[in-house]
């Protein structure tokens, strides 16, 4: 089996429990051959900090501590970059809200082992809420490298905390995360992959449970600056990637509903998908 390197960034607003139920279900993976690379951005809660101790000691788990809060690029950067120097090639994303699913690695490692020619894998997710109920929400994404490269005219191809690379993706594309971003750095990784003809796909299987919570909608609320940046963003990868003029108006239909009150983000997100 080809060794993988999960990588879990952690940061002051992640709560223990979540974290907890996170990296258990990484540890009691069917895929055993999983190294785990954590990466603290910035100050945490000391229950947290005591909590991380514990693990230290184990063979499968290095947790590197940063002073400052830097960004969730910096950190992937910074530990996509370790885990390369430590000798992987396989990398998996996950974030410390989120719960993988028991077969989530061994699933994804069969699918690029029988797909030599896909640079990252990702797959469906169940979305739950801040209790980890099941919020009734499963979101399939495309499956072929045409598939999504179409769907990218319109929305993000894979969900980011569910996706494995292998580490040829970032030597193609030329570049790890953009680190000036600190939001939409998934958005910007497809885009300077798709610009080098990387190879993109999904599996059906739902991997992952994804938490939805209110913040999820109300941190951006504040956003006519944010908005405007993806706006220019979304205009920019219409550009370069030669999509239509149906990609064009979603992009303004996306930045009127980016600048609206959090209650109807929430009614036009319950119709997405």
């Amino acid at each position: 089996m080809n060794n993988v390197a999960v990588i879990l960034p952690i940061y002051k607003g992640d709560k223990l429990d979540y974290i907890i139920l996170s990296l258990n279900s990484l540890l009691n993976q069917s895929y055993k051959q999983l190294f785990i690379y954590i990466g603290v951005d910035g100050p945490v809660s000391e229950e947290v900090i005591e909590y991380l101790h514990k693990y230290e000691h184990y063979s499968n788990i290095n947790i590197f501590y940063f002073s400052k809060n830097r960004g969730l690029a910096s950190v992937l950067n910074d530990l996509f970059t370790k885990a390369h120097q430590d000798g992987y090639e396989y990398f998996a994303r996950m974030d410390a809200d989120d719960i993988a699913k028991p077969d989530r690695i061994k699933k994804q490692m069969t699918f690029l082992c029988e797909h030599p020619e896909i640079e990252v894998v990702g797959g469906s997710i169940e979305e739950i809420d801040e209790q980890g109920y099941a919020r009734g929400k499963i979101i399939v994404y495309p499956d072929t490298p045409e598939k999504c490269r179409a769907f990218f005219a319109y929305r993000n191809p894979h969900a980011h905390p569910a996706v494995l690379f292998r580490w040829r993706f970032f030597e193609k594309s030329g570049c790890l995360y953009r680190a000036e971003y600190r939001q939409n750095q998934d958005t910007m990784l497809w885009f300077d992959g798709l610009r080098k003809d990387v190879k993109m796909a999904n599996i059906p299987d739902v991997i992952l449970q994804f938490r939805m919570t209110n913040s999820l909608f109300k941190k951006r609320r504040n956003g006519w600056s944010f908005a405007k940046k993806q706006l220019n963003d979304r205009l920019l990868i219409n550009k370069e990637l030669n999509y239509g003029l149906g990609a064009y108006l979603f992009a303004y239909a996306m930045f009127i509903l980016l600048i609206s009150p959090s209650w109807l983000k929430k009614v036009a997100y319950r119709f997405c998908r």
